[in-house]
């Protein structure tokens, strides 16, 4: 960033953007001299990337053509992190120039040389209002420094951030918070879907980048605004919150780093707590909000804490309806680990053992047993209406094909839910149901047997859902095309098993709510 710490210019931005368009600085042209380049090398440079090691990939930048010399060069510094030459830049960069650069903090100049004083590289996505690409900065990562990160680094796109922007519902919505907005990369997200975006952070570092990728960017109607949690909203309400909060669980005590963009500066899972119970206040009727987070399993004497219902227990409290889904649990030895090493300290070294142990002690002191991670989707009930909505379930098992990210299917069950929910007894009699597409029926037999020990449905989308289904529910689902009323499908059911209809029907309109919420199930209306 500038050196002086001011916002970098305007004209500096548009004229940064103009050449990187013009030296196709795209994921599909650096993946085509990855694709070339092993050819060349005999290994994958993008697969050895994604594991952490460049040099594959900059002996791939040794053998491209003349054409795709300037992406190779920008490639090389700033996505890389190695110096070039300064000629080589100025000619990549020919209207921002190596004094602009220098200027935006984009480079700094050593001896012949520009080194790169920021990470920028272009990021593909695509949701329903179409596919798009932006160009994102944020500090040099690990791979650039080839050290621990400094405390106020602020972090560009990693798998957090890929990870709720695809789960971010896409319905059109008035005003939307993006808390903890960092880069700005949900910010931008929100803004393909709201009218306005209010964009926060403690970090004012963090709100300079978040302002230079907007503009890079070309994107509009982004408020930044410096503050904690909910101050910078003063007293209003918005329609819809995002956050990638900095969740992560940190020990206080001296001589561990607190990364602002993951540390938000509190004891535990505090900050999601502050997060969720806050929504509360500061969400519209009917409002939703979205975002990541870690809950604490803590154990007294022999009693366990279960960190699944402390979260949900977090949002009732708010008056708030909630859809929680876990999607792994830790230990505290392999949290302390993926987190240490996150920072860029290396294992096998006295500084990562050091904070290895404060790690541990600390969740030894407070009991902690595990930690969960996963997705929490808050709604605010609309005003005059009592809370439906409760789930919070673990699953953590592969997801289903998210190629087009989980957003529309969260959607999709979300309406369903509300659906099904508002129907009593015989209302859901009257309901038609069909199977989802992506439901895959699977039976084990013992050798030579006749019936089918086990039945399972399988969800080939979504969160890849697998239910043991059982005669009854099996025979629901393999019959419901839409045609006829549920009550009517399962009275036939219970004649052909010969079993009581009021029986099987309570049996079977419980499992029939389960599986239109998780999206096994869709509700057919006229």
């Amino acid at each position: 960033m500038d050196p002086a710490g001011r916002d970098a210019d305007p004209a500096l931005i548009d004229r940064l953007a103009a050449d990187l368009e013009a030296a196709g600085f795209a994921v599909g042209r650096i993946e085509a001299l990855w694709e070339r380049g092993a050819a060349a090398t005999s290994t994958h440079p993008g697969a050895a990337l994604r594991r952490g090691h460049r040099v594959p990939a900059l002996r791939a930048l040794d053998h491209v053509d003349a054409p795709d010399r300037a992406l190779a060069t920008l490639v090389r510094c700033v996505v890389l992190g190695r110096s070039v030459p300064e000629a080589d830049l100025a000619e990549a960069l020919p209207s921002l120039g190596l004094e602009g650069a220098v200027g935006l903090g984009l480079i700094r100049l050593d001896g012949g040389r520009a080194r790169p004083a920021m990470d920028l590289r272009p990021y593909a996505f695509s949701d329903p209002a179409g596919a798009g690409e932006w160009w994102i900065a944020s500090d040099p990562g690990e791979l650039a420094t080839g050290g621990a990160l400094p405390e106020e680094y602020v972090l560009g796109v990693g798998g957090a951030s890929t990870t709720l922007s695809g789960q971010l519902l896409q319905r059109r919505t008035g005003t939307t918070l993006d808390l903890g907005t960092g880069c700005g990369i949900q910010a931008m997200h929100a803004a393909r879907f709201s009218d306005r975006v209010i964009a926060s952070d403690i970090s004012e570092r963090a709100l300079r980048f978040a302002r230079l990728n907007a503009r890079l960017n070309g994107v509009d109607g982004v408020d930044f605004r410096l503050g904690s949690l909910y101050d910078p909203l003063g007293g209003e309400r918005v329609d819809r919150i995002v956050s990638n909060p900095p969740f992560v669980i940190t020990p206080r005590v001296a001589g561990v780093p607190a990364y602002e963009y993951r540390d938000g500066g509190l004891v535990g899972d505090s900050i999601v707590e502050a997060v969720v119970r806050g929504a509360g206040d500061h969400l519209r009727s009917g409002g939703i909000a979205q975002l990541l987070g870690n809950w604490e399993y803590r154990r007294a004497a022999d009693d366990l804490e279960d960190g699944l219902e402390r979260i949900a227990g977090w949002a009732a409290d708010a008056g708030l309806e909630y859809w929680i889904v876990e999607r792994e649990r830790q230990d505290p030895s392999e949290y302390a680990e993926t987190w240490i090493r996150d920072g860029g300290t290396r294992p096998g070294t006295s500084e990562f053992e050091d904070l290895h142990d404060a790690w541990l002690e600390d969740f030894a002191a407070r009991g902690v047993e595990s930690v969960g991670f996963g997705y929490v989707l808050l709604r605010r009930p609309v005003a005059g209406r009592a809370p439906t909505l409760a789930r919070a379930e673990r699953l953590h098992g592969p997801l289903g094909d998210t190629s087009g990210g989980l957003a529309a299917h969260l959607d999709a069950c979300l309406a369903a839910s509300d659906l099904v929910d508002a129907l009593d007894d015989a209302a859901l009699r009257a309901l038609r149901v069909a199977v989802a597409d992506d439901v895959t029926e699977e039976r084990h037999h013992w050798p030579g047997a006749e019936q089918p020990t086990v039945i399972l449905l399988r969800q080939g989308g979504g969160f890849g859902r697998v239910v043991d289904a059982g005669t009854g529910l099996a025979a629901l689902v393999g019959a419901a095309d839409g045609e006829l009323p549920l009550g009517v499908l399962v009275d036939a059911i219970a004649d052909l098993l010969e079993v009581d209809r009021a029986a099987l029907w309570d049996e079977l309109a419980a499992a029939t709510r389960e599986l239109v919420a998780g999206g096994m199930l869709r509700p057919v209306v006229d």
